[in-house]
């Protein structure tokens, strides 16, 4: 893999940023991150030197170049300019507030180049949102990435309104060519397209819960254990054209079926929103329930655990696609 002479930008040096950062390195782009605080960025390249190590050490680095050679394409600033100036591509990864991210994307468009593809990590504020007043709103998108982006490697091409076909086109090629899975709307939707099939699978879970019908640690067995080892290598609609014969046939044989439980699950549970006393307890009986087998205390320590099996699932599943390519 041939090291590249093009520029690419990271707003941000938290878990997003840092790992995007990784992301563009591994097929040999060089990146410049920044951050406000000089100190921030200084903690976040020395951190990503170390993941990378660590990552090659137990065989999950991606790309074909070595950590130290990836460590040394990326490079850190706190000025802004530095960052945008002359990248083929900018991926802001600041905070999840509409305010804050308007702000930094106001300073982003004084400095941004009229070719450069100008994307935001949001996980849910459609875009239009975000970049209505700009200059270079035509050339915005949302890119947003499944977490940990770095073994996760699905990512949503949201475009707004005004977002041009040769950006949306570009932003997918690129994607693709970073090793991401890129799945691309045809327009802004709330929520976009991963979160509306995670809060519907999550409604479900909690009324579940709620009702008595099965407990916390049940019902996640049915996901880790069942759902989810084929969700792992084929989407819920392959599923069903694999269980049949074809997507007619399923339709044909489990339509009625699927239709008549789908109208008996309920609203969407009001605990989301803890505006009752009831909901409250909702709330504070699933999480008294998920704390006897995972304290509050032990979060961290299970969020490394959780990564340190994404990694080994991403290596096989790339690992198994290298092999069916030969």
């Amino acid at each position: 893999m041939s090291l590249k002479n093009e520029k690419i930008g990271i707003i941000g040096s938290g878990l997003i940023g840092k790992s995007w950062a990784m992301i563009f390195a591994s097929v040999g782009y060089k990146v410049v991150l920044f951050d406000v605080e000089a100190a921030q960025v200084t903690k976040a390249l020395e951190n990503i030197k170390s993941e990378l190590l660590e990552f090659e050490a137990a065989g999950t680095l991606r790309g074909t170049i070595g950590a130290a050679a990836q460590a040394e394409l990326i490079s850190g600033t706190d000025n802004l300019a530095d960052c945008v100036t002359g990248a083929k591509y900018v991926q802001e990864c600041v905070p999840e507030v509409l305010e804050l991210k308007r702000k930094v994307w106001a300073d982003i468009d004084k400095v941004a180049g009229d070719q450069t593809i100008l994307a935001t990590s949001t996980s849910c504020i459609v875009p239009s949102k975000i970049s209505d007043f700009m200059v270079h709103k035509s050339q915005f998108i949302v890119a947003h990435p499944c977490n940990p982006p770095y073994h996760t490697p699905m990512v949503e091409l949201v475009p707004a309104p005004w977002t041009s076909q040769e950006i949306q086109a570009g932003a997918r090629a690129l994607m693709k060519e970073a090793g991401q899975g890129p799945v691309s709307l045809s327009r802004e939707v709330p929520g976009f397209v991963l979160n509306r099939m995670q809060y519907a699978l999550l409604n479900e879970c909690w009324r579940l819960i709620r009702d008595g019908v099965v407990s916390a640690q049940d019902l996640d067995v049915v996901m880790k254990d069942g759902m989810g080892m084929r969700y792992a290598f084929m989407g819920p609609m392959e599923t069903i054209h694999l269980n049949a014969e074809g997507t007619q046939n399923y339709v044909d044989r489990y339509g009625e079926t699927i239709f008549d439980v789908s109208s008996d699950l309920g609203p969407i549970p009001t605990g989301w929103k803890q505006e009752t006393e009831k909901d409250k307890a909702e709330v504070k009986a699933l999480q008294e329930s998920m704390i006897k087998d995972i304290p509050v205390e032990e979060l961290y320590k299970r969020r490394v655990w959780r990564d340190k099996r994404l990694a080994a699932l991403a290596k096989l599943k790339r690992d198994m696609d290298r092999e069916e390519m030969q």
